[in-house]
């Protein structure tokens, strides 16, 4: 099959791929997370340094990573990805029941580092990482590391297993210091990637007024309407898995609560900093370590064999 053409090339890439299979096998959590950011934003980081996960995960959640402050080139390193919430939380699923929390997280790497090969991976990373898909953001951009959605309860923490860039092969490497940039999400998001609310969303009154009637609709839900004070009805779709605050005869002003708030999940964004470090220059600094200690030890000595020249002078 010839896969050279443009529309092949995108029909057969990595998302196109891994879109066709969270279809083929109704995977539920697909409903949030990276897969929506791949195919809208040719980077997830925007100017402001926003990661774009935020437009749709609208709560601040806390996130962690844990990586070495150096490190040698063309070397593999684990970057641990913490996303810490309560194991008890429910979150509103697309359908309205109660489910657990999936998580996701994206990891921008400095240019030239990427992804660690699988054959050069230890059994223990591999074993952290079972059932944990990780794959560069796109094509172009193999120093950005996407995962997720996968469940929360058993990937609080996310091992990202990295390979740094040699700058003898790879000239656009430097010994320098470099940021590393993370964003984790758990749970629903309360923007669809269309820009319309999603469920987990608290509902407020669109006019000021009475509450008239509260229809349980057919599918889950309810349709709540509000008799304003010219008589006109205004009549909410509050959808499944939400539970109202209202009944009917209340008196609702605009903008006010008609539901609980449903979210229990979240989006957070952190930062931390890496040395690409020269052997070489690690050399140097032993060499010149252990030269600088050889001089105080002779100065030490020389003060010491002056001291006791003065003492047998005087003793004289």
């Amino acid at each position: 099959m010839n896969i050279k053409t443009p529309i092949m090339k995108r029909l057969f890439s990595p998302n196109a791929l891994l879109a066709f299979f969270l279809l083929i096998f109704n995977i539920k959590a697909a409903n949030a997370f990276p897969i929506y950011a791949q195919q809208a934003y040719s980077s997830p980081r925007e100017a402001n340094g926003r990661i774009v996960c935020a437009n749709c995960h609208l709560a601040q959640k806390p996130v962690e990573i844990e990586a070495p402050s150096a490190v040698l080139p063309d070397k593999v390193f684990e970057a641990e990805v913490k996303i810490p919430y309560n194991l008890s939380s429910k979150q509103v699923l697309a359908n309205g029941n109660k489910g657990g929390l999936n998580v996701g997280a994206v990891v921008i790497l400095p240019e030239g580092f990427k992804l660690a090969p699988n054959s050069r991976l230890s059994d223990e990373v591999k074993a952290k990482n079972k059932g944990v898909y990780i794959s560069p953001y796109s094509a172009d951009k193999e120093n950005i590391l996407v995962v997720g959605p996968i469940a929360g309860d058993k990937h609080q923490e996310i091992i990202f297993p990295v390979l740094s860039p040699d700058p003898q092969t790879n000239k656009t490497a430097q010994y320098i210091k470099y940021p590393i940039y993370v964003g984790a999400n758990r749970g629903r998001g309360q923007v669809n990637p269309t820009g319309d609310k999603t469920n987990v969303n608290v509902y407020a009154a669109e006019a000021t007024g009475q509450v008239q009637t509260i229809s349980t609709l057919e599918k889950g839900g309810f349709e709540v309407a509000i008799v304003d004070a010219n008589n006109d009805v205004k009549k909410q779709v509050i959808p499944a898995g939400l539970n109202l605050l209202v009944k009917e005869g209340t008196k609702v002003e605009k903008d006010q609560a008609l539901t609980n708030d449903p979210n229990v999940g979240g989006f957070g964004q952190t930062e931390t900093e890496i040395v690409l470090q020269s052997s070489a220059r690690i050399v140097g600094y032993i060499a010149l370590s252990f030269a600088i200690l050889v001089a105080q030890v002779s100065f030490v000595l020389k003060k010491k064999q002056f001291e006791k020249v003065q003492a047998a002078e005087m003793n004289f």
